[in-house]
């Protein structure tokens, strides 16, 4: 399926949910594809039948989805295409670069501990290579079950890596692997060929621990006479103890990230950094600027390491840009899950709730943090952080409590400008510092002592909720000492 236009894929097989590595993988292709007015499809390698799971299928193709990934055809299955596989085993075979293998299970096993007792390397020893068409014949007639290998030749293969320049592999180290197994199912190896050559792939990008699988699939191109796309292979994602990202190592998937508040855009953002670099300081780079700049020269041979933290500070950032509206839109229903209001509530009071994510947003590294951090601006029955309220809610902030809930009982404008004034001018007639009013009306009104500024938050929740907390935290201060 020659064609000059560029086509890239995305292989994922169902045995896990989308990881961060293959979806690392999966926005290089779809960059490199959109950058050079190409093709993305998806394929889905569910052939492993003893850990491919059909649930995880939908799973993957939404997290794609979610990051903003889109394919040019619809999405290929593995296992519905396993009729196209052993006619290009029976060309092998017929051309006599692949042969049949009778060798049980059990004797294979011998062969392998043998050779690692004698410091060898385990490979096939090439037994049925040398049988003559006698004793295949013989073999066959018997009903010997068989594997089908492919005969590697001698000498040496290179190719030239879009990231690593030329890579060399002596034959020698290459045993003649199988291609079809004796239930008569193609092998990882052999399917992908015949598939990136029925699709019409033209760049296989992916992982360098893919290196060992290209020499294979190389000779196996070479073998069939089809035309070898070029290989791409981009340095793997590393954790802070320097060992490869990993679902066994209960690393998080895609979905886990969006459930723990990033922003697809920011991960896509963050993932497309570790590997890749535009040769300069930005580290934020929208979508859009990624595709006019992306370019495989940039991908870096070392791997990178997977710093939650960069990725906080990235989604931050990309918060802090999102407007008000866009931030509400993705902050309501997660407010209605935590319990804190209803939907009803939140479409008729839309202004309130900007005005809350515009009091958050300079805080926020997660979206999720705009529920841990506005639960006071939707209910009062709070409780007081341990901490604040022993150092902030005692009985000498009770007094300065009590001569500023006067003051701001008369105050008619409940505005930012008023309040301070207030406040002002009750910490001068007390000869007091204005944190000693600030602090315990803060805790007082929020159950903490952290947040936006207090004039802010007085504002916004209004005057009769204001003066009601104050009360509240007042009667607090009366039980304790009682």
């Amino acid at each position: 399926m020659a064609s000059d236009k560029i086509r890239v894929r995305i292989a994922p097989s169902p045995t896990g949910y989308l990881h961060v590595g293959t979806a690392r993988t999966a926005i290089f292709n779809w960059l490199f594809a959109r950058a050079n007015n190409g093709q993305f499809i998806v394929r889905i390698e569910d052939t492993d039948a003893e850990r491919s799971r059909s649930d995880l299928i939908e799973p993957i193709l939404d997290a794609l989805k979610w990051l903003g990934m889109d394919w040019d055809e619809p999405p290929y299955f593995q296992s519905q295409r396993m009729d196209h596989y052993n006619p290009y085993v029976d060309k092998l075979l017929e051309a006599g670069h692949a042969y049949r293998c009778f060798c049980t299970p059990e004797e294979l096993e011998q062969r392998r501990k043998e050779a690692m007792a004698a410091k060898q390397s385990p490979s096939y020893n090439k037994k049925c290579r040398h049988l003559s068409p006698q004793e295949i014949e013989d073999n066959l007639k018997k009903g010997m079950p068989f594997a089908v290998r492919l005969a590697i030749p001698e000498g040496e293969t290179s190719y030239d890596d879009l990231v690593s320049g030329t890579v060399t592999k002596q034959n020698v180290e290459i045993e003649d692997f199988v291609i079809l197994r004796k239930d008569g199912r193609a092998v990882y190896n052999m399917a992908v060929v015949v598939d990136d050559h029925e699709m019409g792939i033209t760049h296989v990008i992916r992982g360098n621990d893919h290196i060992s699988n290209t020499f294979k699939q190389i000779h196996i191109y070479r073998a069939l006479g089809l035309e070898i796309p070029k290989f791409a292979h981009v340095p793997l994602i590393l954790r802070p103890d320097k060992r490869k990202v990993s679902k066994r190592l209960g690393d998080k998937d895609v979905a886990e990230y969006g459930r723990d508040g990033i922003l697809p855009e920011a991960l896509f953002n963050f993932l497309c950094l570790l590997g890749w670099s535009p040769k300069d300081d930005r580290e934020y780079l929208p979508r859009k600027e990624l595709i006019r700049i992306f370019t495989l020269d940039n991908v870096n041979k070392s791997n990178p390491i997977f710093n939650e933290e960069k990725l906080l500070a990235l989604n931050a950032e990309y918060i802090r840009k999102m407007t008000d509206h866009d931030l509400a839109v993705i902050v309501a229903p997660m407010l209605v899950e935590a319990g804190y209001t209803t939907k009803y509530w939140l479409e008729t009071r839309w202004d309130y709730l900007r005005k809350i994510i515009s009091l958050l947003k300079e805080r926020c590294r997660r979206m999720s943090d705009f529920v841990k951090m506005s639960g006071y601006f939707f209910f009062s029955d709070f409780d007081y952080d341990p901490e604040a309220a022993r150092k902030r809610l005692t009985p000498e902030g009770k007094e300065y409590l009590m001569k500023l809930l006067d003051k701001f009982e008369g105050i008619d404008k409940f505005t930012k400008a008023d309040l301070e004034s207030g406040l002002n001018d009750v910490a001068e007639k007390l000869d007091a510092g204005k944190g000693k009013l600030i602090h315990p009306t803060r805790v007082a009104v929020s159950g903490t002592s952290k947040g936006p500024g207090l004039y802010d938050i007085l504002e916004t929740i209004g005057k009769d909720e204001t003066l009601k907390r104050m009360k509240r935290a007042i009667k607090y201060i009366d039980d304790q000492e009682g």
